[in-house]
């Protein structure tokens, strides 16, 4: 027994020696589990932040934006475009006829503009001095009117965008516009060339994606075509085609990501798609520069352009959608989405038409289309369910100033802004298709009310939109296709 009672003694008294270190052991885990927890909640309130101020910083304004309207005396009208044509000795009648087709299903009209060396009847041999002519034309007009109406000096431009596909000289556009104005040293200048109709839109996203590196900058996108220089002489078909839709026109944009500036401006930039499909060979192909046979140079636009055309801007809008629609018509997409997946013996065209059968309306206001022709625009219309009333910017933008190329979308956006079509809150979608082929869409959001300046349209927007679209070759020169002619040779 009183070796038992010693044991149990000497028992508790070891168990009281280690009960002060277990208690320590304890509190160190608990001051060590107390450290992970606070510095895991310090990591994500600093993620947080990080997050939020990222996003503030990522904000991109619309400060303004001017379009380029050249001087009655470079008028492209019935007799003028006629004049052009008879002087190039390589065209047969059968050209004659195919010329004429296309002009009158083109949607252009009397009032477009064309290259001033072309009509001087220069174009088969254009110098540096006409490229550069109607690109200081083009650039410096519109810059002008853009700093004096905006009030923002060229000293405090941050960078500098200018997308011209077919003239790229040395020293470079940007460079020149630098040098005009006297810009800082440090500006970031960017030259964009070969993305056709759609390099606005790659302008737009360039500067986008720099405002997230770079805080309260101002940015400058100037978006033309150098046309004169690049003048088809041949007799190749789908070589003469660009002759009949491109004419002289441009635009300068001011954008900024400064939150102080909110207030004045006229847009904000929601999201921006860009998708290029260049991997696919008929695609690449079908709008290409090049020679025909003959040596003579132009832009190439082949049969496979629509179908290319179709297949980039369903990509595209497979990424657009999710950002731009409300839940109830995404839930009501993936619904016809996955019933498309199971219908079977359906065509994967068809299927695809059926999942993509969608209401961009539920999410967009208004719709800025490129103006590449009446035809871009009526299969856009379709694919969309557009209404006339919604394709009726696109139209008369191409009918008053035809296919400007990268500048295009700016004279669709500016007949809105000139009709009053535009309120606080709207949401609108420029759709581009360009060379390479792509496709590159993005949405703006409208700032303010009153949007009404209506630059380019101011002489003539009462008139519009035009009821009768039919182009005067249609009546004065349908005479071509009379088959007693077929054995005429025409001087």
């Amino acid at each position: 027994m009183p070796n038992s009672i010693s044991l149990s003694f000497y028992l508790r008294r070891k168990r009281a020696e280690k009960t002060p270190h277990s208690q320590h052991t304890l509190c160190l885990s608990m001051e060590l589990v107390m450290a992970i927890c606070l510095l895991f909640l310090c990591s994500l309130i600093s993620y947080i932040c990080n997050m939020v101020f990222r996003k503030r910083n990522q904000c991109c304004y619309m400060l303004g934006y001017e379009c380029y309207k050249a001087s009655d005396d470079r008028k492209l009208d019935t007799e003028a475009c006629v004049r052009v044509v008879m002087r190039n000795k390589n065209l047969g009648l059968e050209q004659y006829r195919f010329l004429l087709k296309t002009i009158v299903s083109s949607g252009l009209g009397e009032e477009t503009y064309g290259p001033r060396n072309v009509l001087d009847g220069r174009e088969e041999s254009p110098t540096e001095k006409d490229a550069h002519t109607e690109m200081d034309e083009i650039m410096f007009d519109t810059l002008d009117s853009l700093f004096a109406k905006t009030g923002v000096s060229p000293s405090e431009i941050d960078i500098l965008v200018v997308d011209v596909s077919l003239f790229s000289p040395s020293p470079s556009l940007t460079a020149r516009i630098v040098n005009r104005y006297k810009m800082r040293d440090d500006i970031k200048s960017f030259n964009l060339s070969g993305m056709g109709c759609s390099a606005s839109m790659v302008a737009i996203d360039l500067v986008q994606r720099l405002f997230k590196t770079y805080k309260n900058q101002f940015a400058i996108v100037v978006s033309t075509e150098s046309i004169g220089s690049h003048w088809y002489c041949g007799k190749e078909k789908s070589m003469m085609l660009s002759n009949c839709l491109f004419r002289s026109g441009g635009s300068s944009i001011l954008l900024t990501n400064k939150r102080a500036l909110k207030d004045r401006a006229i847009f904000k930039l929601k999201c921006a798609v860009r998708t290029n499909i260049g991997y696919d060979d008929e695609a690449y192909g079908c709008c290409m520069q090049l020679e025909d046979e003959e040596g003579y140079q132009g832009f190439l636009l082949t049969k496979s352009l629509t179908k290319a055309a179709a297949k980039a801007f369903t990509m595209n809008l497979e990424i657009l959608v999710p950002q731009i629609l409300p839940v109830t018509e995404l839930l009501r997409y993936a619904i016809s989405f996955l019933g498309s997946k199971r219908i079977k013996g359906q065509t994967p065209d068809a299927a695809r038409a059926l999942s993509f059968n969608f209401n961009l309306k539920s999410g967009i206001e208004h719709f800025c289309l490129h103006p590449g022709g009446r035809a871009v625009i009526d299969g856009l219309g379709k694919s969309l369910r557009l209404s006339e009333y919604d394709l009726e910017p696109t139209r008369m933008a191409l009918y008053r100033f035809g296919n400007t190329s990268a500048g295009g979308l700016w004279y669709v956006l500016s007949y809105m802004e000139a009709k009053k079509r535009l309120k606080k809150g709207d949401r609108i979608l420029m759709i581009s298709l360009g060379a390479g082929f792509m496709c590159n869409n993005c949405v703006w959001e409208v700032m303010k009310d009153g949007l009404e300046d209506t630059r380019v349209w101011e002489d003539c927007v009462d008139s519009y939109p035009r009821k009768n679209l039919v182009n005067p070759f249609t009546e004065k020169y349908s005479w071509i296709n009379d088959e007693c002619l077929n054995f005429v040779r025409l001087d």
